[in-house]
């Protein structure tokens, strides 16, 4: 028996769901200012009472290693690393983009004919952390920065329907102007880690709790505040 917690926090969104023997049985959202940060660790505890379960009962915990919000992402490794450590049990993680490929799988949001998924983190402007998928969930080009314009991917959808899913799809609706061209404006989900996850925990693949980071793909850059505090 396999039980699975799923942390997603690389975007806007803060979810956490926890599977059992390849189903998810809870689930927890908010979109709340902060929610990361004060509702994380509440939400996987409220799961584990909701069903008489504790971390030690539980297979594994997987994390969302982005690319995504660096503040975000933070406290859902640092809550996945606490959790793994506590208990004992092992650590794996799950691409922000192959959760929301698999989403746009599971929730039958593929256009009719879709030959590409492409997943769509908001980068800020019009930049995007972005890859091609197959329909399939495969991904078949590698995760980069990526700023859209009229001649973003015109091979993909010369060949049909595209799908461009995530919090940064919406912008590109106005540049994207092709026919094939499809859109669902959303957060990924801890729910639709579920198969990646899956994959990952059947394969072994566990990350090394002590030395395990996020992918950010950018280096983070702080900026200066503008506010005068004397």
């Amino acid at each position: 028996m396999e039980n699975i917690i799923l942390i997603e926090t690389s975007t806007a969104l803060c979810s956490t769901a926890l599977a059992k023997d390849g189903e998810i049985i809870s689930y927890r959202e908010s979109s709340g200012q902060k929610a990361h940060a004060s509702l994380t660790a509440p939400f996987i505890q409220e799961m584990l009472e909701e069903n008489d379960m504790t971390i030690r009962d539980c297979s594994a915990v997987c994390v969302s290693m982005g690319p995504g919000s660096y503040t975000g992402l933070r406290v859902g490794v640092s809550t996945a690393k606490g959790l793994c450590f506590g208990a004992d049990i092992p650590l794996i993680a799950v691409g922000t983009l192959d959760t929301l490929a698999w989403q746009a799988i599971s929730e039958d949001a593929l256009p009719e004919g879709c030959k590409y998924i492409v997943p769509m983190v908001d980068a800020r402007r019009m930049e995007v952390y972005t890859a091609v998928f197959s329909p399939e969930g495969k991904q078949l080009t590698e995760t980069e920065p990526h700023i859209v314009t009229e001649g973003s991917f015109t091979a993909e959808l010369a060949e049909g329907p595209v799908l461009f899913i995530g919090d940064g799809a919406e912008k590109c609706r106005g540049t994207l102007t092709h026919p094939n061209a499809h859109f669902a404006q959303c957060c990924p989900k801890a729910s639709s880690m579920l198969m990646p996850a899956m994959k990952e925990f059947n394969e072994g693949n566990f990350r090394d709790v002590a030395y395990f980071e996020p992918f950010y793909l950018k280096e983070f850059v702080a900026t200066a505040s503008k506010k005068k505090l004397f």
